[in-house]
């Protein structure tokens, strides 16, 4: 059965401080006034005065005799009279008297006892939390929420036990009963043929199947498989109206479960499992093929920009010849002489091969301007075929009514098996006055240069390039989408409906504090943005730190002030007195404070059958966030073996339930008194690291700046040091992206508005995204000299930073979009879709999308304010480079402490990768509040021997120590085990 600490059912504390005695329990004079009208004799007082107190906290009654001690002597203090014996407490629980308080105190505090009618609508409230919830806490936690703003006594914790489990079995049947319903006899009999056992792998465990590494062959047999999917998918019932959340978590279940799992199902329950999969595998299917089109398009221009850079560095003696040869050309032009001599001398000066010099400029034109272009056709040959495979595997569609491009698809498609360079315009029927979307430097390479009238044919290769790239571009514009995608689906369907928006967008700008009408909105903005550049222009001549000078806006570095040395003789203190612990005995004394193991049963949702849960629960947790792997770990953890291991991961284990248990940690962490020095929790920052993968997976990518293959773990690191938020993320794609997920994910008790990144989260649209959802985007500024500072309006001119800005705020624009930005916002709030989701379509300029132009032009305005800040306040920089050196030590921190397998996540399945992180990141945790837990012990240690512990000192500390963890165990070394002796006269019997 679920029990009450894994829900937020309000419990006594056995155990409390003196300040929260104080702030919970003491009564005001009102409250006092009030108890002593009601009665004469003190015991009636003080016994109705300490159930008003115990009503206030918990929202329910209590038997007198419960209450720990301390909370009677304390409310007994304040009211100034004996404690009563335990005999009286006793008594006066089985009194009548108690309930007649209980009655008046109901009044008193304005809550309502549960009656028929209530009972009915809280039935209600959890057949509707159900529906998107499978864990019983999390329904339990629903309906004490909605009782509490109901003003409603709380029922006993086992009442609303047994509402939840009633309610999530009731939205169950009624789930499987829609979906394996009404399935008719061909899709079942197609059903129960993919369950069947077979020689080898089954069909349902082929249907799990993950790519590896793209190539030709791999694609081609991942193309047969998802023809595999589509027709299995035929004809499935619509399940839209499922909760994505209890989708997800059913989709979970079925994904855990092998044939005879699922053959010992009930009927009902395993079609539907088999639905959702099919339809969950098959959407990520046309996601993985999606990825490895953009993620090969990506790599055949990165490698041909690198062959341009390259090109450049070696024709650069080359240059300096066409260059030398043009000189000689203008001397011999110059000199005196008719016009037949003069072409005589540069003819002589060109030694007579004209061609040859204009074939050498040709060539040198080809790759001017940074055109890498012609550099992708070397390349192209080798990933053509899996390219084209891509596009057939892929439904695309327009998201607008311009289809030019999916006709083009559809022409290079049609001459796929052309040996021929050149096309013919006639017979293709290429529309060339309708290729608008096309660069200049592609249409060189296409048509040729010197067109004087419309080109005939045009280069198939190139064509087929300049298609297939931009069918990139609009894939992650969303431009371009692909039915039967999650990833790449119509972003549009997932967003609120204008009258949802309608309903929420007051609320939503009270909430924001921000005014969502047009024009009050931009007037807001712009006034802001004009009042901020006039006081940095009148305080610039006072800033000591930065200049203007006529290559732009120079910085200069602050001096770093050196640790004090109280600071230095406290942390050495701390140093020595940390006790030696290993990591398995950190992770034990830590999980035993919090009970962890709780919150891991089984993915069905019923009760636990696992024997020593706890022991099993740490074990796993060593064994994948320190990357030991089961067999490792079985070999270190006795009493356990490697398929009991994974079997936990398996069965009991989902990245939703690692996120629950972390946040339990870091609202652990929050109560203690240190971190309140190293921050408020008002800010975090957000960085990534690189993570070493096996190349046989599909998010394995090549990373550049990091060097060799991997993903990218972003973590959202709190002010007070603790992470708050974990992502897994493929080397190629835009960490900005995903930079204000963590923030709306964010579930713990620390709740920051500001947040810090590193230099990619420049972005404008990440900056307009960040304001209307009530972020204050904050990141590390380099190359400042390349950002561009925006103009209020045009006529507005500054003394002495008007050299800064480049361009004015088109208004106009925004107020234009605002409600389309605003709906978007709403959405991400309600959770209808991610903010990664929506910066994925804004982190590519398109001509179509006008929300991509709306928020780079809002984000112009807040990154100009933000920037004139920068320059304007040292502190503020000083706060931003200090929280991302925050991001850059938990980075190296989580690393040390994935100390097994090399640091190479040797999981090849996605979701099993994301776990990884996300095991990784509760250790990581786990380790920072057991270090708190121990700094504090330690520093009231030294302050009880004298030592000074000033504010200045506590901030110095950090909780990132490792010196005291022995992450490797112990090795008993025992002289006294009888030896075998060698014995050299064994031989062997061939």
């Amino acid at each position: 059965m679920t029990t009450i600490h894994e829900t937020a059912y309000p419990r006594l504390k056995t155990e409390l401080t003196e300040q929260e005695l104080i702030a919970i329990y003491s009564p005001t004079p009102a409250e006092l006034r009030y108890v002593n009208a009601q009665y004469r004799q003190a015991s009636q007082r003080l016994f109705m005065l300490i159930q008003l107190k115990l009503l206030q906290r918990l929202g329910y009654f209590v038997a007198l005799s419960t209450v720990p001690k301390p909370i009677t002597e304390h409310i007994c203090s304040r009211a100034q009279v004996r404690v009563p014996s335990k005999d009286a407490i006793a008594r006066y629980d089985h009194s009548g008297t108690r309930h007649r308080h209980q009655a008046r105190l109901r009044d008193y505090v304005k809550i309502k006892q549960m009656d028929k009618t209530a009972e009915a609508w809280l039935q209600e409230q959890a057949l509707q939390a159900a529906q998107t919830k499978q864990e019983l806490p999390d329904i339990i936690n629903v309906l004490i929420e909605e009782l509490v703003q109901r003003r409603f006594e709380l029922p006993g914790f086992t009442y609303l036990f047994r509402l939840a489990r009633t309610a999530r079995a009731t939205v169950n049947d009624r789930i499987y009963k829609a979906v394996a319903g009404s399935l008719p006899p061909a899709l079942i009999d197609r059903l129960d043929a993919m369950l069947k056992p077979v020689q080898g792998r089954s069909v349902w465990d082929s249907l799990k199947r993950e790519p590896k590494q793209p190539n030709v062959k791999e694609v081609t047999d991942f193309l047969q498989h998802i023809d595999v999917m589509i027709g299995l998918a035929d004809g499935l019932p619509n399940t839209d109206d499922i909760a994505a959340t209890k989708r997800e978590q059913l989709v979970i279940e079925a994904r855990a479960l092998d044939l005879s799992e699922m053959r010992a199902l009930k009927p009902l329950k395993r079609y539907t499992l088999a639905v959702l999969l099919i339809q969950t595998q098959l959407q990520k299917a046309m996601d993985d093929v999606a990825d490895i089109f953009i993620k090969t398009m990506r790599s055949l221009h990165n490698v041909a920009a690198e062959r341009l850079r390259q090109y450049h560095l070696q024709q650069a003696e080359q240059v300096e010849r066409l260059i030398g040869q043009f000189r000689e050309v203008l001397t011999a032009f110059g000199e005196n002489g008719t016009a037949d001599q003069r072409v005589a001398r540069i003819d002589d000066s060109l030694d007579g091969d004209i061609e040859g010099w204009i074939n050498a400029c040709d060539e040198h034109m080809a790759y001017a301007g940074n055109n890498y272009y012609p550099f992708m056709l070397a390349g192209y040959p080798s990933k053509r075929s899996l390219l084209f495979k891509c596009l057939e595997a892929l439904n695309l569609r327009s998201s607008s009514q311009d289809d030019t491009l999916l006709r083009n698809v559809a022409l290079i498609q049609k001459f796929r098996s052309s040996h021929r360079e050149q096309l013919s315009l006639a017979e293709t029927g290429l529309d060339i006055l309708a290729l608008d979307w096309m660069p200049e430097k592609w249409r060189h390479l296409i048509f040729g240069k010197r067109q004087s009238t419309l080109p005939s044919h045009f280069h198939r290769k190139y064509f087929e390039l300049a298609v297939l790239s931009e069918v990139m571009d609009e894939l992650k514009s969303g431009d371009l989408y692909v039915e039967h995608s999650g990833d790449y689906d119509d972003y549009r369907n997932h967003l609120v409906s204008w009258e949802e928006y309608d309903r929420e967008i007051e609320a939503f700008g009270e909430l924001v504090g921000l005014p969502t009408e047009p024009n009050a909105f931009v007037a807001k903005v712009r006034d802001d943005l004009q009042a901020l550049a006039k006081d940095v222009d009148g305080r610039f001549p006072e800033n000591g730190h930065v200049d203007i000078d006529s290559t732009g806006i120079v910085i200069r570095r602050g001096e770093r002030a050196k640790p004090s040395p109280e600071l230095q003789v406290i942390d050495e203190a701390i140093r020595e007195q940390m006790k030696d612990a290993s990591i398995l005995d950190v992770l034990t004394e830590t999980e035993k404070w919090l009970d962890l193991h709780k919150l891991f049963g089984p993915l069905s949702g019923f009760e636990a059958k696992v024997d020593d849960p706890r022991k099993r629960f740490i074990t796993t947790l060593f064994c994948y966030g320190c990357n030991l792997g089961p067999t490792q770990t079985a070999r270190s953890v006795k009493g356990l073996s490697r398929k009991q291991v994974a079997w936990l991961n398996l069965k009991h284990v989902t990245e939703q339930r690692l996120d629950k248990a972390i946040v339990k940690v870091i609202n652990a962490y929050n109560r203690f008194a240190l971190p309140r020095y190293w921050g408020s929790g008002k800010s975090a920052s957000a960085d990534g690291t690189k993570w070493n993968l096996y190349e046989e997976n599909l998010l394995s990518e090549y990373h550049i700046r990091y060097g060799g293959y991997g993903g990218i773990g972003y973590y959202h690191v709190s002010d007070k040091y603790i992470a708050l938020f974990s992502h897994f993320i493929p080397c190629g794609v835009y960490e900005a992206v995903y930079i204000l997920d963590g923030l709306i994910n964010n579930q713990s008790d620390i709740q920051p508005d500001t947040l810090h990144g590193d230099t990619q989260a420049q972005s404008t649209p990440v900056f307009g995204l960040a304001h209307l959802l009530g972020i204050n985007l904050m990141p590390r500024i380099r190359n400042i000299k390349d950002l561009l500072f925006y103009r209020a309006d045009r006529g507005d001119r500054y003394e002495h930073i008007d050299s800064l800005f480049r361009g004015s705020i088109d208004w106009d624009l925004i107020a234009r979009h605002l409600k389309d930005m605003l709906r978007v916002v709403i959405s991400i709030k309600a959770g209808k879709i991610a903010p990664s989701t929506i910066l994925r379509r804004l982190g590519t300029a398109s001509r179509k999308n006008r929300l991509y132009f709306a928020f780079r032009e809002l984000g112009r305005a807040i990154r100009t304010q933000y920037l004139l800040k920068y320059i304007n306040d040292a502190e503020l920089r000083k706060t931003v480079n200090a929280a991302t050196n925050k991001s850059e030590e938990f980075n190296d921190f989580v690393k040390w402490l994935f100390f097994g397998g090399d640091g190479i996540i040797a999981e090849n399945i996605r979701h099993e990768q994301r776990k990884v992180i996300k095991y990784n990141h509760l250790v990581a945790n786990m380790v920072i509040l057991h270090n708190v837990h121990q700094m504090t012990r330690v520093l009231k240690s030294l302050q009880a021997k004298g030592y000074a512990l000033t504010e200045e000192v506590l901030r110095g500390t950090a909780p990132y120590r490792r010196e005291h963890i022995n992450r490797f165990g112990e090795y008993p070394l025992d002289l006294d085990r009888e030896v075998e002796p060698m014995n050299y006269k064994q031989n062997f019997v061939l």
